[in-house]
């Protein structure tokens, strides 16, 4: 309510000539005296939705600033590149939330040449920027899912950027051509041509859409959750708009109540503000901010689970690659004593090889294993079977 009060009092300050002008009409309720008639609607008890509107409003803007400011305030504990990549589009959104709330005050105030440019100029820039931010979600999104890098945050944001700088040509174009070369008043336009230069932020919201449903569709089950939000949100504002173009666009019309477009328009910007922050900033700032969970090791202390098997290996596989020859040689010490032991033992090492050349495995060496079972004796060589003499 501080906040409505600011509000207030900036307006009757910035209107003192209205309020003399119109001194000896009385206030509504809940009005001052020094207050002009442009925006009593802002004050005026007998007309509730107004104040309603703009207590709505002002929460929204508060909610939008303390998210932000936690968001960069613990930004530095996001430590993962990915989570870390989704928060520079994640405050621009709430810089754009914050607008859409600011400009619903505009829709609440008597409207004049200025102020109808402004709400014209700022309708599809401010809509444009916050579903470009989704977009630009939605492709980290559907990349995560799909096991590829995600781009950075500043490419995200540069991206969100561009987008809406279009709709921000489409607005300044139309406002050229209506109010300087064709001379209209700023206030004086049809609903339909309001509409049709829209049409690029709708184009954005559905692009968003499908980049959502896309990210549905990953095999990387760790990013659901944020793109089920993601849709939900695109599929809550593409059902927000499809009501706010049929009420304004053939819905006043038919109930003969010119007079509500400012409302309709107004309702519009609240209400798409808080779809955006609840159903997509609050659970992605938490899905940001939320630590990664840690890897659950085993109690073993705990006797009611079973204890872990054990990994079945040989004492050869623990050993360096150094010693394991020295218990090969061991090895093969008890295979030649219980061999040499044999009657009829043949050497099949006997002999010389092909070139002619003696070699040291020809002979026979007792070793040191041999020579302890032996009982310290030497053990005779087997008889040479071959012919040859021996080295």
């Amino acid at each position: 309510m501080s906040l409505s009060v600011v509000v207030l009092l900036l307006l009757s300050a910035a209107a003192p000539g209205s309020a003399q002008s119109n001194g000896t009409a009385p206030p509504p309720q809940g009005c001052g005296q020094t207050l002009g008639r442009s925006y009593r609607l802002l004050c005026d008890l007998e007309a509730v939705w107004g104040v309603v509107l703009e207590c709505v409003a002002g929460g929204g803007v508060l909610a939008c600033l303390v998210l932000a400011g936690v968001l960069l305030g613990r930004q530095r504990r996001i430590t993962e590149p990915e989570k870390r990549s989704g928060v520079a589009p994640l405050l621009l959104l709430l810089f754009g939330a914050t607008g859409l709330f600011g400009l619903s005050f505009a829709f609440l105030i008597q409207p004049g040449g200025a102020l109808c440019a402004a709400r014209r100029a700022l309708w599809g820039a401010l809509f444009a920027l916050c579903f470009a931010c989704l977009l630009a979600q939605g492709w980290r999104v559907q990349r995560l899912a799909r096991g590829a890098r995600a781009p950075g945050g500043r490419a995200l944001a540069g991206l969100a950027l561009a987008l809406t700088a279009v709709q921000g040509i489409i607005a300044a174009e139309w406002l050229l051509l209506t109010v300087v070369r064709e001379g209209r008043p700023a206030c004086l336009f049809h609903p339909l041509d309001f509409a049709l230069a829209c049409s690029y932020v709708g184009a954005l919201l559905l692009a968003a859409a499908l980049t959502a449903a896309l990210g549905l569709c990953g095999k990387e089950r760790r990013w659901r959750c944020n793109a089920v939000w993601l849709f939900v949100s695109c599929l809550a504002s593409v059902l927000l708009w499809a009501a706010w173009l049929g009420f304004y666009l053939y819905g006043n019309e038919a109930l003969g109540r010119a007079d509500w477009d400012d409302p309709a328009l107004a309702v519009t910007l609240v209400a798409q503000g808080w779809v955006l922050l609840l159903l997509h900033a609050v659970p992605e700032a938490h899905l940001c901010l939320r630590p990664d969970p840690q890897p659950q090791t085993p109690d073993y202390f705990d006797t009611s689970q079973p204890p872990p098997r054990l990994r079945e290996t040989s004492f050869d596989e623990d050993l360096p690659l150094s010693h394991r020859p020295y218990m090969e040689n061991h090895a093969f010490s008890f295979d030649e004593h219980s061999a040499a032991l044999r009657p009829g033992y043949r050497s099949s090492n006997i002999g010389l090889r092909n070139s002619g050349v003696p070699f040291r495995s020809n002979v026979y060496q007792p070793t040191e294993m041999a020579v302890v079972l032996n009982g310290g004796t030497i053990p005779t060589a087997p008889p040479n079977y071959s012919g040859r003499p021996q080295w």
